[in-house]
């Protein structure tokens, strides 16, 4: 199967209502923001929903998260170990794992190999191991709100109370809870064709994302995340003509679509790009 032949850019456009899109866990699971209020979704969360909406339409992922596992691999290392055998930290690594792995050829992946293994009592200092990088040709932005977002905190009960006659409330079991009232966040992503070449990513695999975009909140109901709370408005897709470049940059193209902070939008046209618009499911 040949690589992405076309460059394509993509933006999706999300209401939040009600929920903890994207919990800090160093500042008390608030909801992330900038600065300035507005709000924010990590790249790295929404590469982690992709992922998920990926291993369920039956892709196969390299990092699973653990309540969607679908092997039995205790961990990264034992899950490359298992799948490539005695390949795994070869000079075949980066080609069986972007073969075997649609996040590997998708995202990349850094394989850190642990230090050669030595006689017993021979001195180890200096030998750091070695890694393996693989750099994928999709990129994801992080999500951001169109306007500063409101954060409603709640305290609630978090667990009943196990000692005495259950009675008195320990401070251990009182928490807080913390939502966005509402907002209309913003991500943007790329995919590169000329890195597509180094992983075998296909114009096959870029249509699986595109078909999963649209339903990135389905399945991901949490107590933080009710059902409904979070929903895909509308996912933006650019296919540029064939070519390792494409007609414009990544930045002109995703500055044609101005959006507002009640999620309609405008988008002004480029010459010879016409974008397709798919509402979310």
């Amino acid at each position: 199967m040949s690589s992405l032949q076309h460059k394509i850019d993509f933006a999706v456009v999300l209401r939040v209502k009600h929920a903890n899109p994207n919990g800090d866990p160093l500042n008390g699971n608030r909801p992330r923001t900038d600065y300035n209020g507005y709000g924010e979704i990590t790249d790295v969360c929404i590469k982690r929903k992709v992922r998920d909406r990926l291993v369920e339409s039956g892709q196969n992922i390299f990092v699973q998260s653990d309540d969607r596992k679908n092997d039995d691999a205790k961990s990264l290392r034992d899950r490359a170990e298992k799948a490539l055998g005695n390949k795994f930290g070869s000079g075949e690594t980066a080609k069986l794992a972007s073969e075997t792995w649609f996040d590997v050829r998708a995202f990349g992946q850094l394989f850190a190999l642990p230090k050669k293994s030595k006689a017993k009592g021979q001195d180890e200092d200096g030998d750091t191991g070695v890694s393996i990088p693989i750099r994928g040709p999709v990129t994801i932005q992080s999500a951001f709100s169109l306007a500063p977002v409101d954060v409603t905190s709640t305290q609630i009960t978090k667990s009943v109370s196990g000692d005495g006659d259950g009675t008195k409330r320990g401070s251990d079991t009182m928490g807080m809870k913390h939502r966005v009232d509402e907002a209309v966040y913003v991500f943007y992503g790329s995919m590169n064709p000329q890195l597509a070449e180094r992983t075998g990513f296909s114009d096959a695999d870029a249509v699986a994302i595109k078909e999963i975009l649209p339903k990135l909140f389905e399945n991901d109901a949490s107590s933080a995340r009710p059902e409904g709370s979070m929903a895909v408005l509308k996912l933006i897709w650019w296919k540029h003509k064939p070519g390792k470049i494409g007609q414009y940059s990544s930045a002109k193209v995703h500055g044609t679509l101005i959006v507002k902070p009640d999620g309609t939008y405008t988008l002004n046209n480029l010459e010879g790009l016409t974008p397709e618009e798919i509402d979310g499911f």
